[in-house]
């Protein structure tokens, strides 16, 4: 294996107007072993420079961790225990923060349990580091345990950070009545919401049917000096199209440029779904004709979207077109949403041109979608 000094010497050779972080990244993300990912990667950790980017640490677990390679993540991150930064709490933070995002939770945690034998401090950032863990793996019936006690016990205060955690947790559960009385318990305690506490609250009402509480945290946001973003619009506008109030919905997107803020592909989505739910091929078309012509670009949700409607309707031409958009777009679709658009040219005998799809999508490199040609009826 190359020696540390050379690995640096090549990456500071292949371009001087590079940043070390971006010769890191570069550098991992072309090896496409990923067993020499991960001894490079332990390689370069020998590298206080390289022990400094974060953002390298992130891409590289997201990598392994797409490919289900979780001893693999247990290895690199393991392995950095040996270095001096595990004793400073945003080193220990950022092993908490990826082991939780891989779904790692009782490594996570184990990292936290061994900071003070580390004379690690463990302040109410780590503290909000584990909480997070809990939620990006999962493991909500530990999260309320520990939002109650261990405060108390590391002598620390809950801050509006560990509130926002704790309401994302609470409404990822559908436990929307703890996650209003967290809020309500926010104030009491000498803090101030803030756009995250209202735009997770409403993004889990409006999301899930609870348009009246909703639409009371809308007003509660609107009598603050908080003003709201494109998700907090995304959220109501989803809450709008889920009452039927599609018309509502219209003339709420229409306020997003008297605001000065641009709608994405959500709002877009929002208002596609309420005609797709209201049987509009046309005024679906439409929208989808905005969104292209729009600065943002439709995502797997509006091609899942179209293409069930779309293929429930019997357009299947559009159902194709939309297809090879999806792929020529990069979005990963569901391969049951694909498989629609087969099934709908087989139904009308359209059996070649089926079989041109099933070859694209089978082919592409970003995922394999196992699509079929299903027998004709009859057969």
């Amino acid at each position: 294996m190359a020696s540390i000094s050379r690995i640096f010497r090549t990456f500071f050779s292949t371009s001087v107007s590079k940043s070390p972080a971006k010769s890191f990244s570069d550098d991992l993300y072309k090896e496409h072993n990923l067993k020499r990912v991960v001894q490079k990667f332990k390689k370069l950790s020998e590298s206080h420079m390289f022990r400094k980017h974060a953002n390298v640490y992130g891409n590289t677990v997201r990598r392994l961790a797409s490919a289900k390679k979780f001893n693999w993540i247990e290895e690199i991150l393991e392995d950095q225990k040996q270095y001096d930064e595990i004793s400073k709490e945003g080193f220990a933070v950022r092993l908490i923060s990826l082991y939780g995002k891989s779904g790692m939770f009782d490594h996570a945690f184990k990292v936290f349990d061994e900071m003070p034998e580390r004379k690690c401090p463990q302040t109410v950032k780590s503290f909000n580091a584990l909480l997070g863990a809990c939620v990006n793996a999962k493991k909500f019936d530990k999260l309320d345990g520990f939002f109650r006690d261990l405060p108390e016990k590391l002598s620390i205060k809950s801050d509006i950070v560990s509130y926002n955690t704790a309401i994302k947790a609470f409404c990822e559960m559908g436990s929307f009545d703890s996650a209003v009385s967290l809020f309500d318990e926010v104030e009491k305690n000498g803090l101030k919401p803030d756009l995250i506490t209202f735009n997770t609250l409403l993004i889990g009402l409006y999301g899930n049917r609870k348009f009246v509480d909703g639409e009371r945290f809308w007003a509660k946001m609107r009598n603050t000096s908080i003003s709201p973003d494109i998700r907090t619009y995304n959220a109501r506008l989803v809450g709008l199209v889920a009452e039927k109030k599609l018309s509502e919905a219209v003339e709420f997107f229409g306020e997003l440029g008297l605001k000065d803020l641009k709608p994405d592909e959500f709002s877009y989505n929002a208002i596609i779904q309420g005609f797709c739910n209201d049987g509009n091929l046309e005024q679906a078309k439409n929208w989808y004709a905005n969104l292209m012509e729009s600065d943002s670009a439709p995502n797997k949700a509006t091609f899942a979207i179209l293409i069930r409607f779309v293929c429930k309707t019997g357009d299947i031409d559009w159902a194709v077109e939309l297809f090879k958009q999806a792929v020529q777009e990069k979005c990963l679709l569901d391969p049951n949403v694909m498989q629609l658009v087969i099934d709908g040219l087989v139904k009308e005998s359209k059996t070649e041109e089926a079989k041109k799809l099933v070859d694209i999508g089978n082919s592409n490199k970003f995922r394999r979608y196992n699509l079929i040609i299903p027998a004709a009826e009859g057969e």
